[in-house]
C-alpha cells in the first residue's frame, strides 16, 4: 500500500493521557469570564526575534502592555545576559512600573542563576518570581539523564532557595513553579513535582502561587491537554490557594484550542503574546484568545479598541508582520471581496440601522469592526472582480450617499467588476466613484441642457426648453402628466425615441442647500434599458439631467 510520507512510521506519541479521565470540561458551553492575563511578549516573544528588541524598543512595548490592561508582564530573565539585566533595572530605576502592574521574572531551578535574579530585582516590590525545570520523560532521559527524584529535587531545592532569598530580601514576591515540557511528563508525575514545591512555598488563599503547566511543545490534539489539565486541577493540593495557569505553544496550530479547553479544564492563568510571537511556531496569540471571549458577549478586561495602532507598534519594534488574515487584527480579516458575502453584510448593516437590535448579528462578521477600531468604508466591504452589486452599492452609499435604485445598481455592479477584471486590480472607493461620475452623472454628449421653464396647464405640465443637439442650439416644447413627463415628450418630437420606464431621487447632503440626485432609466426602441444619473441642487434640474445623461448614453 502507498503512502504519502512513507517516514511517518518513526513518530511516536510522546504524550501521555492521565490515569482517570473525567471529560467535565466538555459539558461546558463557553468560557464565562477572562483568566489573569500574563504578557510574555519582552522574554519569550523577544528571544525568538531574529533582531531581539533595544532597550528603548522593550520600554516602549512595555509601556503599551500596560496600556492595554495587562497586570502582569514577565519582562525577562535578567539571568541570561546583560541587556535583559539592564531592562529590569531601568524599569525599577527608572520607577516605569505602575503600581497595579506586577512584573515578571524568570529563573531556571538552579542556584547561581537564581541569585543573580534577585540581585536583579532589588528595589522591585511587586513581582513574580518564575521558577522552572523540566520534567519530560524525553529530557530525562535524553538531556539531563537523571531520575524521578533527582529531577523532583531540583525542582525543591530551587523553591526552598527562592523561599529563603526572598525572605532575605524582606520582599513579598509572589512565586512562579512551570514544569517545564510538561505536555511530554506523565501527568501524575507532574502533579507530584508541583506538590513537593507547593509543600515547600505553603500558599495560602491570602497568598496563592501560580502552577504553570506549559505546553512547552505540543504533541497532542487539544481536548488530551484538557484532561491533563483537569487532572491537575483535581489531585493539586491547597489548590484553592493556587493559581493554574497555561504556557501554550503553537507546534501544531492549536495554541488557542489548547488555551480555550485549557480554561474550561479548571485553569485560571494564560501566560501569551500579542499575535502569538513566540519560539518555533508561537506562543498563544492573546488579541486572538481575548477578542473570542469578546466575541461570546464576555468583557476580556484587555483594551484592543486601537488595534491598527497597536498593530502599528508592534511591526515597528519587533520588525515582525500581523498576517493579513490574523483573527481580529489581520488588514482582510473583517474585507469581503465575495458579492454574496458582500450583499449579507450590506444587508445586515441595512438591518441594525432599521431596527437597532441589542446584539451584534451581522453576516459574516464574528465582531463589530468599529470595536477594534476598523473602519466600514475601507476595512469591510472591498471591491475587486470577484464583488457583487450590493456590495459596490453599500460602498457607493456609505462614502458618497448614493442610493441606487435595484436595477441601477446591478448594471453598475457589472461595470465596476468589469474595470477591476481589466486592471487586475482592487479598486479603491474613489475609484468606484469616479467609474459612477462617468458613467451616469451629467453625462454630456449629442444632448445638452441650456434653459427650460415650466407652464402649468389645466390638468398637465408644459415643457419649453432651449437645447443644443449635434452642436445645434435650437428650442423645443412637450407638454406631459408631469414635468418630467414634458420634458420627454419634447425630446421624442425631436427624433430622441424612448421611454422613461423608472424614477428614483433623493437628497444627497442636509441641510436647506443639500444637493439632490435623480435616477432615471429609459427604454430605446429596441427595449434596452439605459440608466442615467442627475445632480443639481434643484431636483426638477436634477432629474432633467437625469434623462439628458440617459438619452445621451443611448445615442453613444
Amino acid at each position: 500500500m502507498k503512502t504519502g510520507m512513507p517516514n511517518h512510521k518513526k513518530y511516536m506519541r510522546g504524550y501521555y493521557m492521565p490515569p482517570e479521565v473525567s471529560l467535565d470540561w466538555a459539558k461546558k458551553e463557553y468560557i464565562d469570564k477572562a483568566p489573569v492575563w500574563c504578557s510574555v511578549d519582552l522574554r519569550d516573544g523577544n528571544q525568538s526575534l531574529i533582531i531581539p528588541m533595544s532597550l528603548e524598543e522593550k520600554i516602549e512595548f512595555f509601556k503599551l502592555l500596560c496600556r492595554l490592561g495587562f497586570k502582569e508582564i514577565e519582562v525577562g530573565f535578567p539571568a541570561a545576559s546583560e541587556t535583559e539585566y539592564e531592562f529590569l533595572r531601568v524599569l525599577i530605576d527608572q520607577n516605569l512600573i505602575p503600581e497595579d502592574v506586577t512584573v515578571q521574572v524568570l529563573t531556571q531551578a538552579r542556584e547561581h542563576i537564581i541569585k543573580k535574579t534577585f540581585e536583579a530585582l532589588k528595589g522591585c516590590h511587586n513581582a513574580i518570581v518564575h521558577l522552572y525545570n523540566s520534567t519530560s520523560v524525553a529530557q530525562r532521559e535524553q538531556v539531563f539523564q537523571k531520575s524521578k527524584k533527582e529531577i523532583l529535587d531540583i525542582a525543591v531545592e530551587g523553591a526552598k532557595l527562592l523561599k529563603r532569598l526572598t525572605e532575605e530580601a524582606g520582599e513579598n514576591y509572589r512565586f512562579e513553579y512551570s514544569p517545564e515540557s510538561f505536555t511530554g511528563t506523565e501527568p501524575e508525575y507532574a502533579v507530584e513535582v508541583c506538590n513537593a514545591v507547593l509543600d515547600v512555598w505553603k500558599p495560602t488563599p491570602d497568598h496563592k502561587v501560580i502552577i504553570n503547566l506549559p505546553v512547552t511543545v505540543e504533541m497532542s490534539m487539544p481536548h488530551v491537554y484538557a484532561s491533563q489539565i483537569e487532572y491537575c486541577c483535581k489531585h493539586m493540593k491547597y489548590r484553592d490557594a493556587v493559581v493554574v495557569s497555561l504556557h501554550p505553544h503553537n507546534d501544531r496550530g492549536c495554541g488557542v484550542a489548547d488555551s480555550e479547553l485549557g480554561l474550561l479544564a479548571g485553569a485560571d492563568r494564560i501566560e501569551g503574546t500579542l499575535f502569538g510571537n513566540g519560539e518555533r511556531t508561537g506562543n498563544v496569540d492573546v488579541v486572538t484568545l481575548a477578542l473570542n471571549m469578546y466575541s461570546h458577549g464576555v468583557d476580556p478586561m484587555l483594551d484592543f479598541s486601537d488595534m491598527p495602532s497597536i498593530v502599528e507598534l508592534y511591526e515597528r519594534v519587533t520588525r515582525m508582520h500581523v498576517y493579513e488574515r490574523q483573527p481580529y487584527s489581520g488588514k482582510l480579516v473583517f474585507a469581503a471581496f465575495s458579492g454574496s458575502h458582500q450583499d449579507a453584510i450590506a444587508k445586515g448593516m441595512k438591518f441594525r440601522e432599521q431596527r437597532d437590535p441589542d446584539h451584534w448579528t451581522v453576516p459574516y462578521l464574528p465582531i463589530d469592526p468599529g470595536d477594534v477600531g476598523r473602519e466600514y468604508q475601507t476595512d469591510v466591504i472591498r471591491i475587486n472582480s470577484q464583488s457583487g452589486k450590493g456590495g459596490i452599492g453599500y460602498l457607493l452609499e456609505q462614502n458618497y450617499g448614493y442610493v441606487l435604485p435595484p436595477k441601477m445598481r446591478e448594471e453598475f455592479g457589472y461595470a465596476v467588476k468589469s474595470v477591476s477584471d481589466h486592471k487586475h486590480k482592487e479598486l479603491v472607493p474613489k475609484e468606484v466613484y469616479d467609474i459612477f461620475e462617468a458613467t451616469y452623472v451629467n453625462h454630456n454628449g449629442v444632448l445638452k441642457l441650456q434653459d427650460y421653464h415650466f407652464v402649468r396647464l389645466d390638468k398637465a405640465f408644459k415643457a419649453v426648453m432651449t437645447i443644443e443637439k449635434d452642436g445645434v442650439v435650437q428650442d423645443i416644447t412637450g407638454s406631459g402628466n408631469g414635468r418630467l413627463d414634458a420634458v420627454s415628450n419634447a425630446l421624442n418630437k425631436i427624433g430622441l425615441k424612448h421611454s422613461v420606464v423608472a424614477y428614483n431621487e433623493h437628497a444627497l447632503d442636509e441641510g436647506a442647500d443639500s444637493r439632490a440626485v435623480a435616477y432615471v432609466c429609459i427604454e430605446d426602441p429596441a427595449g434596452k434599458a439605459l440608466w442615467g444619473a442627475g445632480i443639481h441642487d434643484d431636483i426638477i434640474t436634477a432629474s432633467i439631467l437625469g434623462l439628458f445623461s440617459a438619452i445621451n448614453r443611448m445615442q453613444a
